[in-house]
């Protein structure tokens, strides 16, 4: 495992390098922004995949969070939580991903949340990054319900826009980021 400012500071500059794009765009929240993170360019990313990994896992231990389990609203969650399982397994620890639908299937098992089941387990819904928290609050409606203890939200890039509060009133657990847009250098 690398040290965590090391990966930290190597995430930073790829996140810079290939997911920072300028220019008017309108986000999925429908608000519009002059730039936009594309973090699916760093999350596939075969370099920066694995510090994703490894700088949320981080983040949680730093922040005292114990899971078992971590993912959220496909898509943009699913390669997070997938880089924080194999972090983990590299650590020797066995947290599992999951990934939520955004309504429960009609058809086959009918589930909502894929994956291992939450039932019963602490878990840690996951997002790249948010504007409104409306994917983030899905996500943990959907584990809710699924009989899953969600007990964070973390994201790789807070955009600054409300999230945190809404989710920690919402949700009522803490909301956890990676990096700010200040300290990309965002506006």
């Amino acid at each position: 495992m690398t040290d965590i400012p090391t990966a930290r500071d190597r995430l930073r500059d790829l996140i810079l390098e290939l997911a920072v794009v300028r220019g008017k765009v309108t986000l999925s929240s429908g608000k519009e922004a002059d730039y936009y993170i594309d973090l699916r360019r760093v999350t596939l990313h075969h370099e920066a995949s694995a510090l994703v990994g490894e700088v949320m896992l981080g983040l949680l231990d730093d922040a005292g969070i114990t899971f078992q389990s971590a993912g959220g609203l496909t898509m943009g969650a699913d390669p997070v939580g997938t880089a924080l399982m194999h972090a983990a397994t590299r650590d020797g620890r066995a947290i599992d991903a999951f990934v939520v639908r955004k309504a429960q299937k009609t058809y086959g098992m009918g589930r909502q949340v894929e994956g291992p089941d939450v039932a019963g387990r602490d878990v840690v819904v996951l997002e790249d990054t948010s504007t409104t928290g409306g994917s983030a609050l899905t996500a943990v409606e959907g584990v809710r319900k699924a009989g899953g203890n969600v007990v964070a939200v973390a994201v790789i890039v807070d955009r600054d826009t409300g999230s945190k509060e809404r989710i920690e009133s919402e949700a009522g657990v803490p909301y956890l980021f990676a990096f700010s847009k200040d300290e990309l250098g965002l506006e």
